[in-house]
C-alpha cells in the first residue's frame, strides 16, 4: 500500500513538472510570437511566426490549436504582463484629482498605442475566445478602478452605490474610443488623452457635487448648460 502511494506521488510530481514545463514553453512561444508581430506586422502568418521564433510550425500546433488559439494567448499575455500591471500602477499612485484622472487614461492609451501591430493582430481576429480574453481584461481593470473610486469616495463620506457602473462605463468608453482611434487616428495621442480626460473629469465633478447621491441628483433641476457669451454673439 505504501509502495502504491509513493508511486502515485511520483506520478503526480511528474505530471506537475510536465504541466509547468508546458506552461513555460507556451509563454516562450507567445513572447516569440509578439516579437514576430512587432517585426513583421499584424498580417504575419503562422509560417512567418515559426520562422521568426526559430521553430517548426508543427511545434506551434503542438501548443496551440490554431491561429485563433495563438491570438487569444497573445492577448492574454499582453494583458497579464503589460496592460493590467501598468493600470494597477496608475490606479495605486499617490496622485489626486485631475492629475490622477488624466494619468489613468494616459497609461491605458499609451500602453495600447505603444503596441500597434500586436493590437491590430489581436483585433483582426473575431473568435469568441479572443473576445472573452478582451472582456476579461476589461473586467479586471474596471473592478480595480471601482475599488479605487470606492476607497476615495468613502474617505470623503460620499455615497458609493454607483461606483461599479461608473467604473465600467469609464473603462468601456476609454477602450472603445481608443479602439476607434487606433483604427483611424484622426488626432494626436495627447489630444485623445485630453479629450477623454475632459469628459471623465467633468463627469466626476458632477458626481462629487451631489456627493455620489442618486436621490440628490434626481431631486435637482437639470437645465441645459449655459453657453459661454462669446459663442452667443
Amino acid at each position: 500500500m505504501a509502495q502504491q502511494s509513493a508511486a502515485a506521488v511520483k506520478t503526480d510530481g511528474r505530471k506537475r513538472r510536465w504541466h509547468q514545463h508546458k506552461v513555460e514553453r507556451r509563454n516562450e512561444l507567445v513572447d516569440g510570437t509578439l516579437e514576430a508581430i512587432r517585426q513583421r506586422g499584424a498580417n504575419v502568418s503562422m509560417d512567418e511566426i515559426a520562422a521568426e521564433i526559430g521553430v517548426s510550425k508543427t511545434v506551434l500546433y503542438r501548443y496551440f490549436v490554431d491561429k485563433n488559439d495563438l491570438t487569444t494567448a497573445v492577448m492574454m499575455r499582453f494583458a497579464q504582463v503589460t496592460l493590467i500591471p501598468n493600470m494597477a500602477s496608475a490606479l495605486s499612485s499617490n496622485l489626486d484629482g485631475y492629475t490622477l484622472v488624466r494619468e489613468i487614461i494616459r497609461v491605458y492609451v499609451d500602453t495600447v498605442a505603444s503596441e500597434p501591430e500586436p493590437y491590430r493582430f489581436v483585433m483582426s481576429n473575431t473568435s469568441s475566445s479572443r473576445t472573452k480574453a478582451i472582456n476579461d481584461s476589461e473586467q479586471i481593470i474596471a473592478r480595480m478602478l471601482a475599488v479605487m473610486l470606492r476607497r476615495r469616495m468613502q474617505a470623503a463620506g460620499m455615497d458609493t452605490s454607483g461606483v461599479e457602473p461608473w467604473a465600467f462605463m469609464i473603462v468601456g468608453g476609454v477602450q472603445l474610443a481608443t479602439h476607434s482611434w487606433m483604427s483611424n487616428p484622426r488626432m494626436s495621442t495627447a489630444d485623445l488623452i485630453d479629450y477623454l480626460t475632459m469628459l471623465s473629469w467633468s463627469s466626476l465633478c458632477g458626481i462629487v457635487e451631489v456627493g455620489g447621491s442618486l436621490e440628490k441628483f434626481n431631486s435637482q433641476p437639470h437645465p441645459s448648460p449655459v453657453l459661454p457669451s462669446h459663442l452667443l454673439d
